[in-house]
């Protein structure tokens, strides 16, 4: 019986070796095929495509998707597997064996940038292999050399954030000096003026404080005089008596204060902080729109108040963040519009090429495209001459004189964007659109001293 069970075991070991993964040395399991013809289980290629995609035996490079189930194969195997009754009990390869020979990882293929077995030797002939503790530093060292790289990258990003803090923390002061000058000021001019009316108020009540005083003297005359005479005999006094009723008569007028003699409160304090606030105007600008610095592609240079931009001089460091265009040379407006009107003037002057309008939110930033209406962008621009309606067809646009400034007005509502020339208030073209996201503002001021400007908006105060 005994002889007849290794006689069968005997017969059934060329059917296992055809029927053994050369990876893992067990049973196929869920085997595919690869397009060099050889198959393994599923798992170990699964595996094995981790390190590279080469087949694990030829070597033949492969892309993923290519291995195809094994059906035929997959059913011997489970004929196999039930007449013999046999389980494999081989142990799946560890992260430390070969995945081919399922021996140690002892050597590194500086080529293939892996760990290989000793039996791998013959797969990378043309290869230098180096023992793991000599190939091990030499990763470490490139790893360190990227390491300082991404380090520099961290201390540029943290020099530039401290940077753009400073700048923002000197603007703000700035301007925050600048007004608190023009309110020192407006403080001087009304406490002036208010000494100015005190002064004058003063100097009439002084003179009526004057005048008073001599009318009392000349009183306290008149009465001494009429006591004295009453004091002498009656004949005399009787005699006297119509002169001296004469004398007794008093024409001056009873002092009085005269009128706007008071200081004017209610012109000094009355509503102080709204003639302040209303007189702060002349020393405010607003602007319908400023540029979004984090928006403006590198070559690009925006001033300090960002109501401004033109070419850099030079390639400007920058953080690659999701909202920069780059390589487009393109900055949009700080604020998007979801409904309402909207309107900015863009002085454009004599710059030789420009791009004007608006963009959806989600335009591409990280690379080139062609500027049209599919693509996002509702736009008119100047190239070589020529005025063009950035649309899919692209139309030439007509225009008598050339527009020094651009007007741009955007109705969220209705759906509309028209351009007009902010000089003649011509209108030049009217795009319809039904916005389904945030629009901005888009500037393409070309590589260009010029600058573009935007212009400042008209300010005026209601009450009621």
């Amino acid at each position: 019986m005994a002889d007849s069970m290794d006689e069968d075991m005997e017969d059934t070991q060329p059917l296992q070796q055809d029927l053994t993964c050369p990876v893992c040395q067990g049973i196929f399991q869920d085997p595919v095929l690869l397009p060099c013809s050889h198959s393994f289980c599923r798992e170990c290629q699964h595996r094995s495509l981790q390190y590279n995609k080469k087949c694990p035996v030829c070597r033949e490079v492969f892309e993923e998707g290519q291995a195809i189930s094994n059906r035929a194969l997959s059913s011997a195997c489970e004929t196999f597997l039930k007449q013999t009754n046999w389980r494999s009990s081989h142990k799946r390869p560890s992260e430390d064996t070969c995945n081919l020979h399922l021996k140690p990882l002892e050597l590194y293929c500086e080529k293939d940038e892996e760990p290989v077995c000793v039996e791998c030797v013959t797969l990378h002939s043309t290869h230098r292999l180096l023992p793991l503790k000599d190939g091990a530093p030499k990763c470490k060292k490139e790893l360190s050399f990227k390491v300082r790289i991404f380090e520099k990258k961290v201390e540029t990003y943290k020099n530039m954030t401290h940077k753009l803090a400073g700048q923002a923390e000197t603007l703000i002061k700035a301007e925050f000096q600048r007004l608190h000058e023009v309110l020192v000021t407006e403080e001087a001019l009304r406490l002036k003026a208010l000494a100015s009316e005190e002064e004058e108020k003063l100097a009439a009540i002084q003179e009526l404080i004057t005048n008073t005083n001599m009318d009392i003297v000349a009183l306290k005359e008149l009465i001494d005089t009429l006591k004295k005479e009453m004091g002498n005999d009656d004949l005399p006094l009787l005699k006297n008596f119509q002169n001296l009723k004469r004398q007794a008569q008093w024409t001056h007028d009873d002092p009085c204060l005269p009128n706007d003699s008071l200081l004017d409160m209610s012109k000094h304090v009355g509503a102080l902080s709204f003639k302040i606030w209303e007189n702060m105007q002349a020393h405010v600008k607003y602007y319908p729109v400023v540029l979004n610095p984090n928006t403006a592609t590198p070559w690009l240079s925006l001033s300090p108040d960002l109501t401004s931009v033109k070419e850099s001089p030079e390639l400007l460091t920058t953080p690659e963040n999701p909202e920069r265009f780059d390589p487009c040379i393109f900055v949009l407006g700080a604020e998007g519009y979801t409904s309402g009107k909207h309107r900015w003037d863009v002085i454009v002057g004599d710059s030789p090429k420009w791009i004007v309008g608006v963009c959806k939110e989600s335009v591409a930033r990280k690379k080139k495209f062609t500027v049209s209406t599919n693509r996002g962008v509702w736009s008119i621009g100047l190239s070589k001459g020529v005025y063009t309606v950035l649309t899919q067809e692209r139309s030439e646009l007509q225009v008598q004189q050339r527009p020094e400034r651009i007007r741009i007005k955007l109705n969220m509502d209705k759906g509309e964007v028209s351009f007009w020339d902010g000089g003649t208030a011509k209108h030049l073209i009217t795009l319809k659109h039904e916005f389904n996201e945030r629009i901005f503002p888009i500037f393409g001021p070309g590589l260009h001293s010029t600058p573009m400007i935007l212009a400042q908006g008209k300010m005026a105060v209601h009450t009621s």
